[in-house]
């Protein structure tokens, strides 16, 4: 009974976590952009070496942060669906290889699906190049798992054998 509640608390924070992400690809380029910048001057803004450029340097550099920081947001989102994913697969007795094959489609398959929808929305665009920065979160999420329910098992192990 408690790995059922488990599941169902994993799959509510899995679909959750799509929603949020397709909620934030279905704002319009403007939209999108705002944000973006709004959390670029926020991180820039006690960065005195940033903030006494001229304008049109500060501008450039300010892109280029805000670039990297919509690239992190697209990593750090799909982390989360990796962990959540590899998370829920681990409460099935299936082979490790088959958890983590279910795992990647899934998170490959809703990172392809993402960047379709961006191609529906004004401003926006499918990019090949955030659906590899998307699956790297994914693994990257997966693996934190992998890592923590190796260290478990073998931390349990080893207890055992000294009892």
């Amino acid at each position: 009974m408690k790995i059922n509640i488990l599941r169902a608390i994993l799959i509510v924070l899995l679909i959750t976590q799509m929603w949020v992400i397709f909620g934030f690809s279905g704002q319009n380029g403007d939209e999108s952009g705002s944000i973006s910048r709004k959390i670029t001057e926020a991180v820039t803004k006690n960065i005195s070496s940033i903030q006494n450029l001229e304008k049109q340097e500060k501008e450039k550099v300010l892109k280029k942060i805000e670039h990297i920081i919509r690239k992190l947001a697209h990593f750090s989102l799909y982390a989360i669906i990796g962990f959540l994913l590899m998370s829920l697969m681990s409460t099935y007795k299936l082979k490790q290889k088959n958890r983590i094959l279910l795992s990647c489609s899934i998170g490959l398959l809703y990172a392809i699906s993402d960047e379709i929808h961006q191609a529906f929305i004004p401003g926006r665009g499918p990019q090949i190049a955030d659906v590899g920065i998307d699956f790297s979160g994914v693994v990257v999420g997966m693996c934190v798992v992998l890592v923590a329910i190796s260290f478990y098992t073998n931390k349990t192990v080893k207890r055992e054998n000294h009892t």
